[in-house]
């Protein structure tokens, strides 16, 4: 039977968007299902600041009646004004291992792209940074994280055959937590704190540090992501939204906020227990029991791994050693709550000031993914 693709119309069959991804995982053991109401949440234009600049349509591929196949189509209109570029996103991509059924979905975008006067499409990227980016290429072995894409190994070979090239390549590793603060890490931290003014905050109140610092931390953001791949600035509508969701839920152990003589932000570091293996339990659903293995991983049992969620600073204070103060602090945390190793999630595989950061530690580069790309005819 033929490839029929349909754009999604209605909330039922952007349920089966969002469920069909689940369907082809179910028995991976490697792969994390995203929360089925995050996914309602990110799809909405209501709900989702994104689409102050963002315009979406949402395809299924179905053969015989049955669901093959599934794409996103995104233009951020900010992202293209920001790199003056004419790009029609693709993302949250799966499908079955059948050429026909891949490039019927990637067609489907670039034809959407092309009415909209795109010219090149480019993909898997969300909304924005907040969303998980990059076809995995390789660790296909290895366990995922919250905030990855998890795909099966046939799908940049498809990509390929589609005529993608490569246009960003992102590494991630694992980071083995030290018995104790490595020396020279120590001593940078000495140095940096008495050369600059700088001096470590912390919090006990979600509440407190969201009134205190919530808006500098996701400002901080925009400072020091701004020339990373395919970034657009965060608006105020995006930063009350993440103030909101993802202050509450952090364990504050394990936020560390780096500041200058006058108080003002200059560096952050959020990480938390890894959730992996909680929400494969869940299954994508909070309900019936789901909450109850997610806020167990939080907050009683927790991973030996965690996620190193967010590790910002501001442009002048790179390559100034503050990446060392902030990890000073959060060492002695991770060795008390018990964990093994971090998982340091992508960085842009050109990006050496970061990965610099890892050099006094035991580290294994263990994934890598892809953003493709490729001109519109």
């Amino acid at each position: 039977m033929a490839v029929i693709v349909k754009r999604v119309s209605n909330k039922k069959e952007l349920k089966k968007f969002i469920r069909f991804n689940y369907e082809l995982y179910k028995n991976n053991p490697y792969s994390i299902p995203d929360l089925y109401d995050d996914m309602l949440n990110t799809f909405s234009k209501e709900k989702n600041a994104a689409f102050e600049f963002c315009e979406a349509e949402y395809f299924l591929a179905y053969r015989d009646d049955k669901i093959v196949g599934r794409i996103a189509g995104i233009i951020n209109r900010k992202a293209n004004e920001v790199w003056n570029k004419k790009d029609v996103r693709f993302g949250w991509i799966d499908f079955i291992d059948d050429q026909e059924v891949s490039a019927a979905l990637i067609n489907a975008v670039e034809e959407w792209g092309k009415a909209k006067g795109m010219t090149h499409i480019q993909g898997p990227l969300g909304f924005t940074d907040f969303d998980a980016e990059g076809m995995l290429i390789e660790g296909f072995d290895q366990l995922g994280t919250m905030a990855t894409i998890y795909n099966y190994p046939y799908y940049p070979v498809h990509m390929e055959k589609l005529g993608f090239e490569k246009d960003a390549d992102w590494v991630e590793f694992k980071i083995y937590i030290p018995d104790d603060i490595p020396e020279k890490h120590q001593r940078i931290t000495n140095l940096v704190k008495a050369k600059y003014n700088l001096k470590v905050k912390k919090y006990t109140s979600s509440k407190a540090i969201a009134a205190d610092y919530g808006q500098e931390i996701f400002q901080l953001m925009n400072e020091a992501y701004q020339s990373f791949y395919g970034f657009s600035p965060l608006t105020e509508k995006q930063i009350e939204q993440y103030v909101k969701m993802y202050l509450p839920i952090v364990d504050l152990r394990m936020v560390t906020l780096i500041t200058d003589g006058e108080d003002k932000l200059v560096g952050v570091g959020i990480s938390m227990p890894s959730l992996s293996e909680a929400l494969q339990k869940a299954k994508g659903k909070m309900l019936p029991f789901g909450w109850y293995h997610l806020l167990k991983a939080l907050f009683i049992k927790r991973a030996k791994m965690l996620d190193l969620l967010l590790v910002a600073v501001k442009p002048e204070y790179q390559n100034k050693g503050v990446n060392a103060l902030l990890f000073s602090d959060l060492i002695p945390v991770y060795k008390k709550i018990g964990f093994i190793f971090a998982e340091s999630n992508p960085e842009l595989e050109q990006n050496g000031k970061v990965q610099a950061q890892w050099d006094y530690f035991k580290t294994e580069q263990h994934k890598k993914r892809r953003a493709f790309v490729k001109v519109i005819n």
